[in-house]
């Protein structure tokens, strides 16, 4: 608390308290810099020192009746009738004894004080024995307060002993008391009020309700001249909503004609923004180059456009094909597809705004379970590649789209390498479709050999210089020495440019946010305010918005983004990036089937692309977190393409539906380890996806349906159909969908959130399940989901998640045939956990590990598998470490993660050793008698 703060009367005491106690050394030292609560030796309740503040009056002293002594004959009021004078009140007892209503046997001064002592010391005691910091705010209150009652005793007493005793009316000139004086004064002393008597009709003031209680007065008031305040006015309906019938008002409508000028106010406000829009869009690098890249696209039916991020190629090149004809009407789309779903939604809303249509209508978007497209409407369709891969399902040549684009194709994710190669394919069917492929980087002749060497067209930047700093020492910690680092620009650099913090994920966005902002508040008005802005993939759409908001008049934006900031979004006004050089990547290891998320280096390729960022408006600076020599030493030249570090089933499964069987010889820009596509095929048989020739079964080309994974399309399969777990597919729907989304469910901790849910759960998957259930009990409410800790936007795309899967369901037949299964089983004894558990084992058989004497372990070929350990915020480990339950000799998990020791994450038991040999018989068989 600063000095400037007004403190009340229990913070002054409690700061006396700490400021009057001698200083000494004490065995626990606080951690938040504040000096530590001097010792006061007290010895024990027979044996103790004598005390300058408690035993500084002489216990064989009496002192003279007082006013506030019950005892006194010389209180007279209301509250004492045992006075004659005063005519008797309902508070007179039998006894006529001195008894209050709060006090029926009043306690004299004395003992008052010795009760006060003996509190006091209690309380020394405690102070002593575990010190300032141990005691609750309550002992700590009430120890200043008692210090401060028997200081204010021993001053009255030592006042009464030595002052000098002064003449009043009540004595002679001789200092004798005079008894007539002495009953006069009585009298009046019985008018006054006593404490008590003061005190309740204070409270019975401030409740009793006064005239004028919601005026507010304002000091000087007088001074100012009284003015109508328009922004206060109270909103009445208009003149003409409501008329007397023989109202003689005026015939003209005022209020048409107001609503009139609103109207027309407001269009030539949006007619400026739009004016704004078009010359914006002029001033981008590309647009100086439109002619010559219209003519390129013309002749060439691929082309490789290369150009800094912010030179408008992402949102201009599409309207210049639709404004070029391209799209003959609504006859035809153009396709771009973006690596993130953040920024297809984003850059959508963009186009739609500079084109002035309805974002869904002529400009739409579509990603992972949610599509905001018309048909037959929309010409100008963002999305993500995965979804254009799923469109090769339907439409294996793409006959509706007269132009592709793939954007940022340098990032090299999964699908963008799948995707080329099918492209690749249809274009020597289609030679009318045109192919852009969009680059930020220098490897662009990679693309440009693979399109059987197509031309490569540049477009520059505008970027501006920007001055790189490097770390002298290794930093060992990035997250504080960039949050050093912001306070270090803030305090240092000027006002006119914001601030980029590249950082991993959302834990440590959040994390970073909480800290900036606590140092921000101690600081308080010592330094220009700060406006902190967070980008990630699961912020809810209207939280993105707000790093595009322009920033205020005397503050700073700073922008803690992951690397979806590193090309894939333009944020205007940056002027400095800090890059601690660290990126999430997900590697998998096909021998173990553990998928690794580990944070690794950056390339070369990525912090340069970071550093361009800063030299958008004007010149900028890059303050890198790492040294020159890591830079020219340690970083890969370029980011590893996720084809080579991932898990490539759902891709195989993709490939062999669309009739792609030679594997090993699809065109891949960079071809995957023969190791991974062993593995992938061997999961796709084991689901039953494929027949022990390679080839695609109905069922395989079933979950190509589903917009997931093909192991949560078997649980769901299993679910409706097999015959030991049907019946509960409305279930496993609101489990799988859940299970999409188990980064960003809860607010704050796991463990706090679902104790205000349920008090005995068994596993992971159940706690899911149970959250959905209530939710939608209440109506899919925000206020169930702030009261239990639970994330009401993760919820809302749940419920799409949900609402698609069903509706595929629907479509394949799997909800009649759950049906059925309901009405064939009514009346019978059904387990749902035990239904639910085999449809999990069979989606993921591979995914179940065994107890063992050195913990659990998954269940491999080669030496017993891989030991693993529970993640703590699964159910199961809180069960057995709170509750003591015992560990089940089988647990299925979802993840197997690897951070500082190998994890398994939302994990469910299996209950019944039988129920692996009779789901997967071809996988458990193997352990029998192990």
């Amino acid at each position: 608390m600063s000095s400037s703060e007004t403190l009340s009367g229990v913070g002054k005491r409690r700061r006396k308290i700490r400021q009057e106690e001698p200083t000494q050394e004490i065995d626990a030292t606080k951690s938040n810099g504040e000096q530590p609560i001097p010792e006061i030796e007290l010895k024990n309740d027979v044996e103790q020192e004598p005390n300058p503040v408690i035993d500084k009056v002489d216990q064989n002293t009496v002192l003279p009746k007082s006013r506030y002594d019950p005892h006194s004959p010389a209180q007279v009021s209301r509250y004492n009738p045992g006075d004659s004078t005063h005519p008797p009140s309902r508070y007179n007892n039998i006894n006529t004894q001195q008894k209050s209503r709060y006090n029926a046997t009043p306690s004299s001064e004395e003992e008052k004080h010795r009760k006060l002592l003996g509190e006091l010391r209690y309380l020394e005691k405690k102070l002593h024995k575990y010190g300032w910091e141990a005691l609750t705010r309550k002992d700590q209150d009430e120890l200043g307060i008692k210090r401060e009652l028997v200081e204010l005793y021993n001053q009255r007493r030592q006042d009464v002993q030595t002052t000098y005793r002064i003449e009043d009316d009540t004595t002679d000139s001789n200092g004798s008391s005079d008894p007539l004086k002495n009953k006069k004064f009585d009298n009046e002393r019985a008018d006054r009020r006593t404490r008590q008597q003061a005190w309740e009709e204070h409270q019975l003031e401030n409740a009793v309700s006064k005239e004028n209680i919601d005026e507010i007065y304002v000091p000087d008031s007088e001074k100012y001249e009284f003015v109508f305040d328009k922004n206060a006015m109270i909103d009445f309906t208009n003149d003409s909503d409501d008329m007397l019938d023989d109202s003689d008002a005026e015939s003209e409508d005022s209020a048409e004609k107001e609503e009139r000028n609103n109207l027309l106010s407001q269009l030539e406000v949006e007619e400026k923004r739009i004016k704004t829009i078009s010359e914006s869009r002029k001033l981008l690098p590309v647009f100086a180059y439109r002619d010559e890249l219209m003519s390129a696209i013309k002749e060439n039916q691929a082309l490789i456009i290369v150009g800094e991020t912010g030179s408008g190629k992402t949102t201009q090149l599409p309207q210049y094909l639709v404004e070029d004809g391209y799209t003959q009407g609504t006859k035809f789309q153009i396709g771009v597809t973006q690596p993130r779903r953040v920024a297809a939604m984003s850059v959508a809303s963009r186009v739609s705004d500079e084109m002035n249509v309805i974002l869904g209508q002529e400009v739409g978007y579509s990603i992972r379970f949610d599509d905001k497209t018309t048909a037959n409407k929309t010409i100008l369709k963002y999305m993500t590649d995965g979804m254009l891969l799923r469109e090769f399902l339907i439409d294996p040549l793409l006959s509706k789209y007269a132009c592709i684009m793939i954007d940022e194709a340098h990032e090299r994710t999964l699908a963008t390498d799948i995707l080329l190669g099918l492209l690749k394919n249809i274009m020597e069917k289609r030679t009318e479709l045109k192919l852009l492929i969009s680059s930020a980087t220098v490897n662009a002749k990679k693309f440009s050999k693979f399109f059987n060497d197509c031309p490569i067209f540049n477009v520059p930047g505008r970027r501006f210089p920007v001055d790189i700093h490097y770390t002298l020492q290794p930093e060992g910690n990035y997250i504080n020495a960039a949050v050093t680092t912001v306070f270090q620009i803030h305090t240092t650099q000027s006002l006119d440019g914001d601030v980029l913090l590249f950082l991993t994920g959302q834990e440590e966005i959040e994390n970073t946010r909480e800290k900036i902002e606590e140092i921000a508040l101690k600081l308080g008005n010592r330094i220009p305010q700060l406006l902190i802005t967070p980008i990630y993939a699961n912020l809810p759409q209207e939280q993105q918005a707000d790093i595009f908001q322009k920033t205020p008049e005397n503050c700073r934006k700073i922008v803690l983004a992951t690397n979806i900031a590193e090309t894939s979004l333009t944020i205007d006004g940056i002027k400095y990036v800090i890059d601690p050089g660290f990126v999430k990547e997900n590697s998998y290891v096909p021998s173990t089937g553990m998928t690794q998320l580990l944070t690794v280096p950056c390339s070369r390729a990525s912090v340069d692309q970071r550093a361009g960022r800063a030299g958008r408006v004007g010149p900028g600076k890059c303050f890198r977190l790492f040294t020159k020599h890591s830079y020219e030493n340690d970083l890969e030249a370029m980011p590893r393409p996720e084809i080579v570090r991932t898990n490539l089933s759902n891709t195989v499964l993709l490939l062999l539906s669309l009739g792609i069987t030679d594997l090993l010889h699809f065109p891949f820009l960079d071809k995957p380890h023969i190791s991974t596509l062993t593995k992938s095929l061997e999961n796709l048989y084991i689901l039953g996806a494929l027949n022990s020739k390679g080839q695609i079964t109905e069922l395989g080309k079933m979950m190509c349906e589903f917009p997931c994974e093909p192991e949560f399309a078997k649980v769901l399969h299993s679910a409706a159909t097999h015959p030991q777990c049907n019946g509960v597919l409305d279930q496993c729907l609101s489990i799988v969908s859940m299970l999409h989304e188990t980064t960003s469910i809860f607010v704050g901790n796991k463990k706090e959130a679902t104790s205000h849910i349920v008090s005995d759960i068994d596993s992971d998957h159940m706690l899911y399940l149970t959250i959905y259930e209530e939710w939608r009990a209440a109506n899919y409410s925000r206020t169930w989901c702030q009261d239990h800790r639970i994330q009401f936007k993760t919820l809302l795309r749940v419920r799409n998640i949900r609402n698609q899967l069903a509706r595929c369901c629907d479509k394949l037949g799997l909800t009649k045939r759950n049906q059925a299964a309901i009405v064939q089983q009514a009346g019978h004894d059904n387990v749902m956990v035990g239904k639910i558990t085999k449809s999990l084992i069979s989606g993921f058989p591979l995914n179940v590990v065994k107890l063992t004497p050195s913990g659990y372990q998954t269940i491999g070929k080669a030496k017993g598998g891989l030991l693993v350990n529970l993640h703590p915020s699964s159910v199961i480990f809180q069960n057995q470490k709170e509750k003591g339950k015992k560990l089940d000799k089988y647990i299925l998990y979802q993840q197997l993660m690897l951070t500082s020791k190998e994890f398994i994450r939302d994990c469910i038991p299996i209950q019944n050793e039988k129920w692996l040999f009779e789901i997967v018989p071809q996988v458990f068989n193997g352990i029998k008698g192990k």
